[in-house]
């Protein structure tokens, strides 16, 4: 399945990103749950520090599992959309914490549109094309 997954690059690439993405979401999500329960920490600053935390880690298996970048020279975008990822999320985690969902589960349950939120961002940082768009290329092209 390997094989034939490799003889399609733009596939081997999603599931690459998906397999890490779990890690990285599993890391992020324990960071914050430490945080919330064992820090003792509000849900405002343990998502802020579970963030900046999870982007420097994400950024690494990022770049060097999936999408073969070196160097630190898109790290400035990486982490200006890892920004706007948070925004987002912390604004729809307030409404579910308004709705009367607790913190933890709230967050729980963002982890899957965000993660396809950030896997087309991430994915236009690094390589500059428009993901899983065959043949689209994006700044400039």
């Amino acid at each position: 399945m390997i094989l034939a997954l490799r003889d399609r690059p733009g596939l081997w690439r999603f599931v690459k990103f998906l397999i890490v993405g779990v890690v990285n979401t599993a890391f992020g999500w324990v960071i914050y749950a430490l945080l919330l329960r064992l820090g003792g920490l509000p849900w405002q600053l343990s998502l802020a520090l579970a963030y900046v935390i999870g982007v420097l880690w994400n950024f690494i298996t990022h770049a060097r599992i999936v999408f073969k970048t070196k160097g630190l020279g898109r790290l400035p975008a990486y982490i200006l959309a890892y920004v706007a990822v948070f925004w987002l999320n912390k604004w729809v985690l307030s409404l579910l914490i308004a709705a009367g969902l607790s913190e933890l589960w709230s967050q729980a349950l963002l982890l899957p549109p965000m993660a396809i939120v950030t896997f087309f961002l991430i994915s236009y940082v690094l390589t500059d094309e428009v993901p899983l768009v065959t043949g689209r290329r994006g700044r400039g092209n």
